[in-house]
């Protein structure tokens, strides 16, 4: 496991481009911006789309952190169900310096990608609302992707904005894994759903780093 000393902006990015996530996320930003270009016909709501999605994302995030990636392994009529994005967090949680383990697995890219397509296709009422959808969603990946990997990294942040992000997903990893669950925001979903305290007053817990396990 690296120590990653001396983290530059600029070296954190040339490590970023050697995961396979960030370009499958790329690739589908590319293709779903150059078949929004070509579908023309251009509204109003191609601007509402987007900013919608920006205030959902951070709730979608705060949903899909503590729902699919803390799920806790259990039985369903006689199957153990245990998706792998939950199992690939679990040991993000253990070893949080694990570069591989930071971003989103890029197995299961192979089927949300595909969802996403199709949602795009299916759920909107014209093509290029669609595609606006589908451009917006995968540049807010790259953007996840991103946050994540570099709060992960041992740059250090220079923003008001940065260092208070860095500081809440910090908080969760080894503070408590119970609190703070936005990743590209800070103080957002988590103020709304009540998972913010004032960390002076929270509870250090045992199992930040053992999700599940007992304390």
């Amino acid at each position: 496991m690296s120590t990653r000393r001396g983290v530059t902006l600029a070296g954190a990015g040339r490590e970023f481009l050697r995961h396979p996530t960030p370009w499958m996320l790329t690739g589908t930003l590319i293709a779903a911006a150059a078949a929004r270009v070509s579908a023309g016909d251009w509204q109003l709501t191609d601007a509402l789309v987007p900013l919608a999605m920006l205030a959902v994302f951070p709730f979608a995030e705060w949903m899909i952190h503590v729902v699919i990636l803390h799920w806790r392994p259990r039985r369903i009529a006689g199957v153990t169900v245990d998706p792998l994005l939950s199992r690939k967090h679990r040991d993000h949680h253990v070893e949080p310096r694990d570069l591989p383990l930071v971003f989103i697995p890029w197995q299961s890219l192979l089927w949300v990608l595909p969802l996403a397509v199709a949602v795009a296709l299916i759920a909107f009422p014209s093509l290029g609302r669609g595609l606006t959808f589908l451009t917006f969603l995968a540049l807010l990946g790259i953007g996840y992707e991103w946050c994540h990997y570099l709060i992960h990294t041992d740059y250090r942040p220079k923003s008001t904005v940065y260092r208070s992000i860095w500081r809440n997903h910090r908080q969760h990893h080894f503070k408590n894994e119970h609190y703070w669950f936005t990743v590209t925001s800070s103080g957002t979903a988590d103020r709304v759903l009540g998972t913010y305290p004032d960390p002076g007053s929270a509870e250090t817990s045992p199992t930040a780093r053992n999700l599940h396990a007992r304390g």
